[in-house]
């Protein structure tokens, strides 16, 4: 069931963040319908010899298979709007208007359908009609430049922040919103989300602390968060492996040194920032004096904020 339960989604397939959007709303309860493009392999919107149980994404929804150049296709799916409460696509903008399923026609057909348009630059603007990919929208939006360490160059953090987090999550956000809303109101809305804007968004805590003069917001690696902090990083262990520590309040901290065996004295001066490449350098020696299940003896289950790093395999392994 689920609280989305009743709700019906036309999505017009597309790749990335609009099918992430349409799997959370499907997981959530919604009815929706996937309008899938005809393709070379005869297998609509699925990855060329992929196993169709593997394509995550296209889970919990039904799909059919249209031919967008074809009018009466065309036809078939404002239909399909006549009856839905949302319908969603992720074109660059211009292309459903050409197609004849803009907002203006979908909405002549059904006022109180919510119509939600995933883009990586948005609507207008110099990069709207320009090409690109989950890193390009996190670097002109400053995510980029402020993952990695010290000293290296920027890191992506796979296509996490700007395809999933700051579009996918950010449209379904505006979907369930303009939803709430169009109960009260009885009338449908455009929600136009950009990935670009949803990546800056997902950063406004961070730019917060740059205001305050908490955040060093032109050097990385060096901040609280960023891996600058000894007590807020990845340490390898003596097989190979990988520990995560978190451990920011004082409390959290004091228990960290504690099971670590440390002269609590040495580390006691935790925010001061130029003992913190000193301390981690003594952190990174000592944990690779153990494996990492040997640290899991010592640290797992305690308030330490600690965890093993597991692999994808290990993180889904039965126990």
């Amino acid at each position: 069931m689920g609280p989305l339960n009743g709700v019906k989604i036309v999505e017009i397939a597309s790749i990335g963040p609009g099918p992430y959007c349409a799997m959370m709303l499907a997981d959530m309860g919604a009815d929706v319908i996937r309008v899938d493009r005809k393709n070379q392999a005869g297998r609509p919107g699925t990855t060329v010899g992929a196993n169709p149980r593997h394509e995550t994404l296209n889970r919990g929804r039904r799909s059919v298979a249209v031919d967008l150049k074809n009018p009466a296709a065309i036809e078939t799916v404002l239909k399909m709007c006549e009856g839905a409460d949302v319908i969603l696509e992720g074109f660059r903008p211009g292309v459903m208007e050409r197609l004849g399923l803009g907002p203006d026609v979908v909405q002549a057909r059904n006022e109180k359908i919510i119509y939600g348009r995933m883009t990586g630059w948005g609507q207008d603007g110099p990069y709207a009609n320009v090409a690109g990919h989950d890193i390009n929208y996190i670097a002109l939006s400053g995510v980029l430049h402020a993952l990695g360490r010290e000293g290296d160059k920027p890191l992506p953090p796979m296509n996490l922040v700007g395809d999933f987090g700051g579009g996918g999550m950010l449209l379904a956000f505006g979907i369930v919103s303009a939803l709430f809303e169009a109960r009260r109101s009885g009338q449908g809305q455009v929600v136009d989300a950009a990935m670009v804007d949803g990546a800056a968004l997902l950063m406004a805590p961070i730019y917060g602390l740059e205001k305050m003069g908490r955040w060093d917001g032109d050097n990385r690696g060096v901040n609280l968060l960023d891996t600058g902090a000894h007590f807020y990083e990845v340490y390898e262990t003596s097989d190979g492996k990988y520990i995560s520590l978190g451990s920011i309040e004082p409390q959290f901290y004091a228990l960290l040194l504690e099971k670590s065996s440390v002269d609590v004295e040495e580390f006691s001066d935790q925010h001061n920032k130029d003992k913190w490449r000193g301390y981690k350098d003594k952190f990174e020696t000592l944990f690779k004096t153990k494996t990492r299940d040997e640290w899991c003896e010592i640290m797992e289950y305690t308030d330490i904020c600690f965890a093993p790093v597991l692999s994808m395999n290990e993180a889904h392994a039965p126990t």
